[in-house]
C-alpha cells in the first residue's frame, strides 16, 4: 500500500494490514499456522496443464454481471474494530448493489448479522465460507474471451506470504467458480487480485516486492513469474514497480498507488512534496516508470496524476492508514473511491474521478476502519464480467 506516514500517532485498533509486523503474538501464530498446511495445499490445486487459450482478463470498466464481496466475522483479526469494518463492509455493499448485484460470502454463525445490515438488495450466502473480507485477493479473477465464454484463474492466496491464516479464504477462488458454474484454472504463481492491475488489452503492471518475493514464489525468477502472470491473464506486457518490502502485509500491492483507465492510460496517486518516506518514493517511481512506458499495443502511456490527501488533515490517526483514492471500483454506471477528511483533497479527487470516467456517477464513502485496516474499496470487491 502507499502513502503511509511514519511518523502518525500510535494507533490502539484492530490488526491492520500494515501494522502486522508489530503484532507478533497473532502475526507469528498466522505465519506458523499458514507455513504448515497452506503452501502445501496451494501447489497441489495448481492446474499446470493450463487451457487459458483466448482468454483474458478484461478492463474493471466492462459491464459486471455482478460483485463479490465476503464478510468478515474474526475477532481474532479485528479486535474491537470488527463492528465498524463490518459497517464500512456493509455500506460499500448497499451501494454498489444500486449499481448491480452484490453477492455477499458469509459464514453461517454470521450471515444473519450481514443480512441484517446490508439490507434486501445484497444476497448473502452462506455455502462459501471466509476468513477474511478481502475478496480482492482470494477471489477468482474471471476471464472472457471475446466469444459469449466465461472462466477463472486463481491465484494461489497463501495469506500473503503466511502472514494470516487462509484455510478458508485459499478456497474461495474455486468455491465461487463453482458457484457461478465455470472452469478454473490454477496460475502458475502465487499473488494476489489486488497485486496485478490489467487493462484488459494485454498489459499489466505489478510491484516486484509483492510478487516477486520468497514468501510467495520461492526459487522463481522475475521472468518465470512474468511468464505466468502473462499466461493466467492472457497479456502480453508487465510493468514492473520495485515496490516496499515488508513493510504492510501485502508487500505493497499496486491497486493503492497506480490504475489503469485503457488501454495505454494510467493514473497515479502522487504523495504530499512534503512526504519522503518508502510509499511516497514508491509512488513517484511508479509515475516515471508508467510516464516513461508503452502498452502492449506500443502506444506511449498516458499518465495522470491524483493528489492524495495531507495525512495531518485526515479524519484517521492510525499509523496503518491507508488514504488511497485509486483504491476505487469501477461498477455498472458508477465508480465507487472513499474520502477521508482532507475536505480540499477528497473534493479534487471527486473532481478528477468525475473527469476521468465521463457517463458514471462517482461516489465517495466514508471507509475509515477499512482504511485503518490497511486497505480500501477495491480490496474488499471483485467483478465478475459478462461474458
Amino acid at each position: 500500500m502507499n502513502d503511509h506516514v511514519a511518523d502518525r500517532p500510535p494507533g490502539s485498533g484492530a490488526l491492520g494490514r500494515r501494522g502486522f509486523l508489530t503484532a507478533t503474538a497473532i502475526a507469528a501464530a498466522g505465519a506458523a499456522l499458514g507455513a504448515a498446511e497452506g503452501p502445501a495445499r496451494a501447489a497441489s490445486r495448481i492446474n499446470r496443464s493450463s487451457s487459458a487459450g483466448a482468454f483474458t482478463v478484461p478492463g474493471e470498466e466492462v459491464r459486471h454481471t455482478r460483485t463479490w464481496m465476503a464478510w468478515p466475522d474474526s475477532t481474532t483479526i479485528w479486535r474491537g474494530k470488527l463492528g465498524g469494518v463490518q459497517a464500512n463492509i456493509a455500506l460499500i455493499a448497499k451501494t454498489i448493489a444500486k449499481y448491480e448485484p452484490v453477492v455477499m460470502c458469509a459464514n453461517p454463525a454470521s450471515a444473519s448479522k450481514a443480512r441484517s445490515m446490508c439490507g434486501p438488495t445484497v444476497t448473502v450466502i452462506t455455502s462459501i465460507a471466509v476468513d477474511d473480507c478481502w475478496m480482492r485477493d482470494t477471489g477468482p479473477v474471471f476471464r472472457t474471451n471475446g466469444a459469449g465464454g466465461l472462466d477463472a484463474v486463481g491465484l494461489n492466496f497463501n495469506g500473503w506470504g503466511n502472514k494470516q491464516t487462509h484455510y478458508r479464504d485459499e478456497l474461495v477462488a474455486e468455491k465461487i467458480a463453482a458457484h457461478v458454474g465455470v472452469p478454473i484454472t490454477y496460475a502458475d504463481l502465487v499473488a494476489e487480485g489486488g497485486a496485478i492491475e490489467q487493462d484488459g488489452a494485454g498489459t499489466l503492471m505489478a510491484t516486484r516486492s509483492s510478487i516477486i518475493n520468497n514468501n510467495r514464489n520461492p526459487g522463481m525468477s522475475q521472468s518465470q513469474i512474468e511468464a505466468a502472470m502473462r499466461t493466467a491473464y492472457g497479456a502480453s506486457k508487465v510493468i514492473w514497480f520495485d515496490g516496499v518490502y515488508g513493510q504492510d502485509i501485502t508487500d505493497d500491492h499496486v491497486d493503492a498507488t497506480s490504475r489503469f483507465l485503457a488501454p495505454g492510460r494510467a493514473l497515479v496517486q502522487m504523495p504530499m512534496a512534503s512526504d519522503n518516506d518508502a510509499y511516497a518514493k514508491d509512488a513517484r517511481q511508479q509515475y516515471q516508470i508508467l510516464s516513461t512506458s508503452t502498452s502492449a499495443g506500443g502506444a506511449p502511456m498516458a499518465v495522470t496524476k491524483l493528489q492524495g490527501p495531507d495525512y495531518y488533515k485526515i479524519r484517521s490517526s492510525s499509523p496503518d492508514f491507508v488514504a488511497a483514492y485509486v483504491n476505487y471500483y469501477v461498477c455498472n454506471g458508477a465508480v465507487i473511491s472513499s474520502h477521508f477528511g482532507d475536505t480540499s483533497a477528497d473534493a479534487a479527487a471527486k473532481a478528477t474521478l468525475v473527469r476521468l470516467f465521463p457517463g458514471r456517477t462517482v461516489v465517495q464513502l466514508n471507509t475509515d476502519y477499512l482504511g485503518a485496516g490497511g486497505g480500501g474499496i477495491h480490496c474488499v470487491t471483485q467483478q465478475q464480467p459478462a461474458p
